[in-house]
């Protein structure tokens, strides 16, 4: 009765740990994994959304061709890709994130090279650790879809490098 006791007391701490964040969305043959911004300060002008990746599963390459999100959110939406060169940081905004069949895009915050993301430009709200953001995706093939942007807590092993436009 005792080791009964344990195993149930064990399986409900189990299930009442933190989920974990890590979500993904699938449209047409792409996979979009975890899907994050870091939190913002109040007051802050931009913010950028990334992914762990977008997997192109499919035989046809794809294009990633706009992001949006609600105005109530921020003004606009770009999309960009890092580079660093001597040790700055430089982002410029591109049409679209060529997505080659049968491959995967990391777009993960820190990537030195070919680092894409979505920039939030002009914010209108503060972006809260724990709040969720809806963001719309448009792709060249796969079509249309939302996806909840999980807003995140800066990790102190991923401070922001110097940065140019």
């Amino acid at each position: 009765m005792c080791h009964h006791f344990r195993v149930l007391a064990s399986a409900a701490l189990l299930m009442a740990a933190p989920v974990s964040f890590a979500h993904g969305f699938k449209v047409g043959q792409l996979d979009i994994e975890h899907p994050y911004a870091i939190a913002s300060v109040q007051g802050q002008a931009v913010g950028g959304v990334f992914f762990k990746h977008i997997a192109n599963k499919g035989d046809k390459a794809d294009r990633l061709l706009s992001a949006s999100v609600a105005s109530s959110v921020a003004a606009s939406t770009e999309i960009h890709i890092m580079s660093t060169e001597n040790d700055v940081m430089r982002m410029r905004q591109i049409k679209a994130i060529e997505l080659p069949a049968k491959t995967t895009v990391p777009m993960t915050r820190g990537l030195k090279k070919n680092g894409y993301h979505v920039m939030l430009m002009g914010l209108k709200t503060q972006l809260k650790v724990g709040d969720t953001v809806p963001l719309k995706l448009i792709f060249q093939h796969a079509g249309t879809i939302e996806v909840l942007v999980n807003i995140e807590a800066l990790k102190p092993d991923s401070a922001l490098e110097t940065h140019k436009h």
